[in-house]
């Protein structure tokens, strides 16, 4: 059974209805110029937003570290082997007229380092090291970097 209507009802009805449907197309279109006239400022506007979300996770996930707590202990070694051999000659080194730097770089030699870790490790020019290390092999005499150790701890001037 179909609704009928009064007829004073329905004619403002239909006329609410048109007129309502021609406000929403009226607010569609301003709707759509406002976008247009600020599209600038809207794309800007989202940009920006997805760039302070993306700078919070890498703030979040790079750039702040947790919280580590160091425990330094402090523990006491008795040396059993400690002999009067171990001590250094530092009257032999004095003698041979081996610089507190070029005793370094000895010591780095013993340790195993190249001389560009060496160069890292003291933050000189390799060309310093290889002058360091030119100079040890004429104050002790050697040729190769296993006879400037082997001499040196014969010396007693490493350990």
């Amino acid at each position: 059974m179909p609704l009928k209507l009064d007829a004073r009802l329905s004619e403002p009805l239909i006329y609410g209805t048109v007129l309502a449907l021609l406000l929403v197309g009226l607010k569609m279109l301003q709707f759509k110029y406002l976008l247009y006239d600020h599209s600038k400022e809207i794309y800007t506007g989202i940009i920006a937003f997805a760039f302070t979300l993306f700078g919070i996770w890498l703030a979040k996930n790079i750039f702040i570290k947790p919280n580590k707590e160091i425990v330094i202990k402090e523990v006491i070694v008795e040396d059993l082997n400690f002999t009067p051999t171990n001590l250094i000659d530092n009257a032999r080194i004095i003698e041979l007229g081996i610089s507190p730097r070029e005793l370094e770089i000895l010591k780095m030699i013993a340790e195993g380092l190249s001389n560009q870790e060496i160069a890292g490790q003291l933050y000189i020019s390799l060309s310093t090291v290889k002058t360091h290390v030119s100079n040890l092999f004429s104050k002790l005499n050697v040729k190769r970097r296993t006879q400037a150790i082997e001499t040196a701890r014969s010396m007693k001037i490493l350990n």
